[in-house]
C-alpha cells in the first residue's frame, strides 16, 4: 500500500509561516527552515514581552513621578505615602501623566499631600 501524505495541509501550514516571515531580512524570509525558526523566535520573544512591556511602564510611570516629586521637594516615597494617606485615589500611569503634561494639576497634588 503507498504511503500517504497530506502535502495540502503542509503546504498550508507552509504558506503561514512564510508569511508571517515577510519582511525578514536575508534568508530568513524565504527559506523554510531558516523562516520556520526566525518565526517560532519571534512569537517567543511576543509572548515574553506582553509580559514585560506592563513592567516596563510601570517604571517608567514611578520615573516620571519622581522627577516630578523631587522638583518640589520630596521623594518618591514620601509621595507615594502621602497620596495613600490623603486618600488620593489616582494610579501611577494617570500620575504621571500629570507631572509630565499638567504640573500646575500635579502641583496641587503636591501640596494637598505635604
Amino acid at each position: 500500500m503507498p504511503r500517504s501524505v497530506n502535502s495540502v495541509a503542509k503546504r498550508a501550514r507552509r504558506k503561514k509561516v512564510m508569511k508571517q516571515a515577510k519582511g525578514y531580512f536575508g534568508r530568513r524570509k524565504n527559506v523554510w527552515t531558516v523562516a520556520k525558526n526566525a518565526v517560532d523566535k519571534a512569537m517567543s520573544y511576543a509572548y515574553r514581552d506582553r509580559r514585560q512591556k506592563k513592567r516596563n511602564f510601570r517604571s517608567l510611570w514611578i520615573t516620571r513621578i519622581n522627577a516630578g516629586a523631587r522638583m518640589h521637594g520630596m521623594s518618591y516615597s514620601q509621595f507615594m505615602g502621602g497620596v495613600k494617606a490623603n486618600g488620593i485615589e489616582l494610579n501611577r500611569k494617570v500620575l504621571a501623566d500629570l507631572a509630565m503634561n499638567h504640573p500646575e494639576a500635579f502641583e496641587a497634588i503636591i501640596n494637598k499631600v505635604k
